[in-house]
């Protein structure tokens, strides 16, 4: 490792996007590796009949300043939109008193495309790391020195990579994630009602949350997104297909639909969500291993993944020019 060597940051989901912009803008050399087609890790977009459908996360919040300034040039750019504050809830198969909360946003072009604006102009690689190790040089992201590198990722995946001997790092990663699979739909004409933007579903074995994709996109297309509980996911992870029958079942009760759908599709998001906390945004050690995501947070959230991975680009600033 030299001081010309880059900062690799593995992941180009939104913390791992941050991390690398804020590096940049700090004049640090930085490579970005991802293994998808395309960056937005679980802000994801599957092109469906002919149109984007948000597959991964379903919104996001904003509470903090930082945040607030990059939502406002998007929305100001038109990339993202204000989509609703209340959503409807089923409580036991029935629906209960709707639940008002934080504003939601969506993006007209998909949520994917918001990571993918602010990567504009980062050296960004498709590549599958398959190990981040110390070298005796110093780090290697595969055969590749690096002065640090960021593991933007859910803990299970960043364990894969960590070799024994960052053992101190890999003793970080303690949060096992949960899995959710993805159900999309679509019909020719709107089945349910005109008002309806999303629904928290409690209580059910086998949907945990509803979401309309043509409102919260704005064009009104007439396509519902329905998550998994974890348990359910977990039952069909090797052969998601199997759940697709039972979850539209389920989906077309609970929104009284009783035209089937011209097209489905489902979608397996094996490391969905963390399922703890920390009071920490990020990971930096001695070492120069940084870890950040939605998981460093006391919340889990887009905002939350975007924090952290800024927040960890500039304690690696700081760590660089010592």
């Amino acid at each position: 490792m030299t001081a010309a060597d880059p900062v690799i940051v593995i992941g180009g989901g939104i913390a791992g996007i941050s991390c690398a912009r804020v590096l940049a803008e700090a004049g640090v050399d930085v490579q970005v590796l991802d293994r998808g087609r395309r960056l937005g890790g679980r802000m994801a977009v599957k092109n469906i009949d002919a149109r984007a459908v948000d597959t991964g996360a379903s919104y996001f919040t904003v509470s903090d300043e930082r945040f607030q300034a990059v939502v406002d040039d998007w929305a100001a750019r038109g990339l993202a939109r204000p989509w609703t504050d209340t959503f409807d809830v089923f409580e036991d198969g029935a629906r209960a008193e709707p639940k008002q909360g934080s504003l939601r946003w969506g993006a007209p072009g998909g949520l994917r495309g918001l990571v993918e604006d602010l990567a504009d102009g980062l050296a960004v690689e498709r590549h599958t790391v398959t190990s981040v190790s110390r070298g005796s040089g110093g780090l290697l992201v595969d055969d590749r020195p690096a002065q640090a590198v960021v593991l933007a990722m859910p803990d299970p995946q960043a364990d894969r990579l960590l070799s024994p001997d960052l053992s101190a790092e890999v003793a970080q990663l303690a949060d096992p994630f949960e899995p959710v699979l993805a159900l999309s739909a679509g019909w020719a004409s709107r089945q349910w009602d005109e008002a309806f933007d999303g629904a928290f579903v409690n209580g059910d074995d086998q949907l945990a949350w509803i979401a309309d994709d043509g409102r919260r996109r704005g064009d009104d297309a007439s396509v519902l997104v329905a998550h998994s509980t974890p348990a359910l996911a977990a039952e069909h992870l090797e052969s998601p297909e199997s759940a697709t029958q039972p979850m539209l079942r389920r989906l077309m009760s609970l929104m009284g639909i009783a035209e089937q759908p011209e097209w489905t599709d489902q979608h397996r998001w094996s490391f969905a969500r963390p399922t703890g906390a920390r009071d920490v945004d990020h990971h930096l050690s001695d070492a120069g291993i940084g870890l950040c995501g939605d998981a460093w947070s006391d919340r889990p959230r887009v905002e939350a993944a975007y924090l952290s991975g800024a927040a960890l680009a500039s304690a690696l600033v700081g760590q660089l020019q010592r």
